[in-house]
């Protein structure tokens, strides 16, 4: 099975996939950037862009990579990963559905305001990432349009990672 974590930066993916996978027995952490970080590295470089998801290899990469590492290991993926672009999830999810894999997608939301003051006080890439603010937008528009239909909400606005990890695990156990 796969617990994919989405939503935009500063909504916690990543520190709740490191509790989550403590309460989620037989699972590992799996960050799909990692597969964008190996396309960005190939030189010459691939066509720009301003992200690596445009890139067509890296949705079936992803995919493949998955499969492979739970082929390999079984037990339960967490992927904290945001994807904003439908069809790119769509893309996703019908890859990983056309092994039998599950997928549970659930979206860490939380408020604009919440989220500017995470990102404000951001120790990774620093305070006020332009990186991080510019996927505030497409993530509400996201939200709006297609996203939150699409997953399990969980609102991370006045949860700390590891309470926002519980409730994952608990809704992933039933």
């Amino acid at each position: 099975m796969i617990v994919w974590l989405n939503g935009t930066h500063g909504a916690g993916k990543t520190t709740t996939s490191t509790f989550l996978q403590q309460l989620i027995p037989d699972s590992r952490v799996f960050d799909a950037e990692k597969v964008g970080e190996t396309l960005m590295d190939i030189k010459p470089g691939l066509p720009a862009t301003d992200n690596f998801q445009h890139w067509p290899p890296w949705r079936p990469l992803v995919v493949e990579t998955a499969r492979r590492i739970l082929d390999y290991t079984c037990g339960t993926l967490v992927m904290p990963m945001t994807v904003l672009v439908e069809k790119y999830w769509r893309e996703i999810s019908s890859g990983l559905a056309e092994h039998d894999i599950p997928v549970r997608h659930f979206v860490l939301h939380a408020d604009q305001g919440t989220l500017r003051a995470r990102i404000a006080g951001d120790t990774v890439l620093g305070p006020n990432s332009p990186f991080r603010l510019q996927y505030l937008e497409p993530y509400a528009e996201a939200a709006r349009t297609w996203l939150h239909a699409e997953a399990e909400v969980i609102d991370t606005t006045h949860l700390t990672p590891a309470q926002a990890a519980q409730q994952i695990a608990e809704a992933v156990k039933s």
